[in-house]
């Protein structure tokens, strides 16, 4: 059943029963984009192609959630439009429209845990600190890392600027990796996969202006969820290692992981809101109809002369 109204923080309560289920995890901070729709439609076939007739009630389900807790970007126009958008591709989602804002308290419980197993420190570092101790990026490099700075600091400084100084919570990777051992996971396209999240360094899990960082909320959204399969871009690839770090931390099951191709302009360029890829609104009020899209993108083909997916 498609749901055009949302219910804040109400889970469906058919979940446990389902053994398919994904979901669409959009951020309310601007217009949804091709690749959007893309990994919507994806994440949307999975579930009904396991689902026979009348999807959701044959043992798949599709969850809309939203992940709006970047509370100073997050805003009720671009949630609005994200429904209307996935109504107009043909996209029905079962039960009702989730948020990740009325999940606080699992985030800080997730937070609590890793903090007992004393694996998080407080960074205050700004992004200007970051990049000068950096200093200027060789050649070939790819993730800038965090150095540790704030890791080093002894206690007495550390509880100081505690009291004085907004934070972030970062997680002391090496000392994670050494507890969690061995890690692997199974992406559809590339087979079991060895988890390196060491070479991330020190990711942040709870940002300074928000309760959890994308690495901690949609590990713990998912199997809050019982998400069995995660359908996702490829750019999100080795960011996988760090989440199955956490579900290994935090004693949380590992889904089925499946990132798909991005879309790429006719240069082969990726398309993303900051190269300013058309939006979905965009191509509505242009009168394309949404549910022939949807069916370009099933078959690899883009309107409006963008080239084909990138593999």
């Amino acid at each position: 059943m498609m749901t055009s109204s949302a219910t804040r923080g109400q889970e469906p309560d058919w979940l446990p029963d389902a053994n398919i289920i994904t979901r669409f995890a959009p951020s309310p901070t601007g217009a949804l984009h091709l690749g959007h729709a893309y990994s919507a439609i994806r994440a949307h076939d999975l579930a009904r192609q396991h689902a026979g007739i009348g999807g959701g009630q044959g043992g798949a389900a599709f969850l809309l959630r939203i992940e709006d807790i970047d509370g100073a970007r997050s805003r009720a126009d671009h949630i609005a439009g994200i429904i209307d958008d996935l109504m107009w591709l043909g996209l029905g989602w079962d039960g009702p429209v989730t948020y990740q804002s009325a999940r606080l308290p699992l985030y800080a419980d997730a937070l609590d845990q890793l903090r007992a197993m004393d694996l998080l420190y407080p960074c205050f570092c700004t992004r200007a600190d970051i990049a000068a101790s950096l200093g200027a990026p060789q050649a070939g490099d790819a993730v800038a890392v965090y150095p540790g700075t704030c890791r080093a600091l002894p206690s007495p400084v550390r509880a100081e600027k505690q009291a004085l100084a907004p934070h972030a919570w970062r997680i002391d990777m090496a000392r994670a990796v050494a507890i969690a051992g061995p890690l692997h996971w199974h992406d559809a396209l590339a087979g079991q996969v060895v988890a390196n999240p060491l070479a991330q360094g020190d990711v942040v899990l709870a940002r300074k202006d928000a309760p959890a960082s994308y690495h901690l909320a949609v590990t713990v959204d998912d199997a809050a969820q019982s998400i069995s399969d995660v359908m996702r871009g490829a750019d999100l690839f080795v960011a996988t290692d760090i989440h199955r770090l956490l579900q290994a931390l935090l004693g949380l099951p590992t889904p089925r992981y499946h990132h798909h191709p991005l879309l790429a302009d006719e240069n082969g360029r990726r398309l993303a809101k900051r190269d300013g890829a058309p939006t979905l609104a965009q191509l509505r009020a242009s009168g394309q109809d949404g549910a022939e899209l949807a069916q370009m993108l099933r078959a690899g083909a883009l309107p409006i002369g963008i080239a084909a997916i990138s593999h």
